[in-house]
């Protein structure tokens, strides 16, 4: 295998795996350049709270890159859940075995020469954002939060023996002749009818407020969540302020009862198909892509939503979907991605088949003992 060479933290080749072994057709889309720089800076990311709890390493063949994976240590996970978990991430890797494997033992021995006993991934970089590895539904592209890897990654992860666990499904909901008014039954009119309910779009001029009170409802929210834990202030303020750049008001909003926030719903429009044109870069053309990606957005994604738990179970999920999705048709979207759904989450599953939401991308996580 001397043809192989491994590179930890050479970032300008960690880059250009995907696009060297993809090629154009490929549904892949890669995070936007600077950003992904950002995130793989423990110093400048604050899901860290070390610059020594992530590396990732690069294998290349003949020079050209190969492979890519991230190692990494999500402490505040492993203080909730009393384990020694290490993490990988952003698992990219052309259909050769001796690559995977190179760039799978490098992170399982930076994860044990720090105390790990296993390792779980994908996690790009947390079970609140992209997560998972794609086992079904390769042909369909990614939604903007949606975790993509080509068919053959699940492979290299078995024949590297590794086990795949935790099965999910992302979603995909048609806008075109949906009617919002369904999601509105008896509990939802008697809360709307309420002189203290009130629900609001999220302003630009007004996001980062919108933000402060959606921290606290969102770590409410999602309390019982399997793999959650709680959002820092300053973890959630640097995924919101990422959000501000291609955010759209018309298709967000926030409930009230009391003035108090209940219920939030945020979504996004696909900036994938913006991210393709670019490849993923600051180029002299991408301030035209821009602007033409402000003229055609036809998809949106459902980054979170969430209800205080206090008022779970009173229509608020309802109300503010309704609302969302409203504000989505007019303004010309026609589909809805959903982010992962667990195979366990039966409440969520059975709102997706009443939504008529079709099934997108199969995921499991992988895990090794080491």
């Amino acid at each position: 295998m001397s043809e192989y060479s491994l590179k930890e933290r050479d970032f300008g080749s960690f880059f250009e795996v995907p696009f060297a072994q993809y090629g154009p057709n490929s549904p892949y889309v890669s995070p936007f350049r600077s950003d992904l720089q950002k995130m793989l800076d423990g110093s400048l990311n604050p899901v860290f709270d070390d610059p020594d709890a992530i590396s990732y390493f690069t294998v290349t063949k003949g020079g050209t890159p190969v492979g890519r994976i991230t190692a990494h240590i999500h402490r505040r996970s492993n203080e909730r859940y009393d384990e020694r978990r290490g993490c990988f991430g952003f698992f990219d890797c052309a259909d050769d075995l001796n690559a995977g494997r190179l760039l799978l033992n490098a992170a399982a021995e930076w994860l044990l020469r720090r105390g790990c006993d296993h390792m779980v991934g994908n996690f790009n970089l947390t079970a609140m954002q992209e997560m998972g590895v794609v086992v079904g539904g390769h042909e369909h592209a990614p939604f903007v939060g949606h975790h993509y890897n080509p068919s053959w990654i699940p492979g290299l992860l078995e024949d590297s023996g590794f086990e795949a666990y935790f099965p999910m499904t992302t979603w995909r909901l048609g806008l075109d002749g949906f009617d919002p008014e369904q999601l509105v039954g008896p509990k939802q009119r008697e809360l709307i009818s309420s002189a203290e309910f009130t629900i609001e779009p999220i302003v630009r001029r007004r996001f980062r407020v919108a933000m402060e009170a959606t921290w606290s409802l969102l770590n409410d929210s999602f309390e019982q969540n399997p793999l959650f834990v709680p959002l820092t202030e300053a973890e959630f303020k640097y995924q919101a302020d990422q959000m501000l750049v291609v955010f759209d008001p018309r298709v967000s909003c926030l409930a009230k009862v009391g003035g108090e926030p209940v219920g939030v719903v945020v979504c996004l429009p696909d900036v994938n198909p913006l991210l393709r044109a670019t490849r993923s870069r600051l180029q002299l053309s991408t301030p035209w892509h821009y602007m033409r990606f402000l003229r055609s957005r036809a998809r949106a994604s459902l980054i979170f939503g969430g209800v205080r738990r206090d008022h779970q179970d009173r229509g608020v999920a309802g109300i503010t979907l309704r609302h969302a999705i409203t504000g989505m048709q007019r303004a010309g979207y026609r589909e809805l991605g959903v982010s992962w759904v667990s195979d366990s989450n039966g409440p969520s599953l059975r709102q997706m088949e009443k939504l008529g939401a079709e099934p997108r991308h199969r995921l499991n996580l992988f895990r090794k003992e080491l």
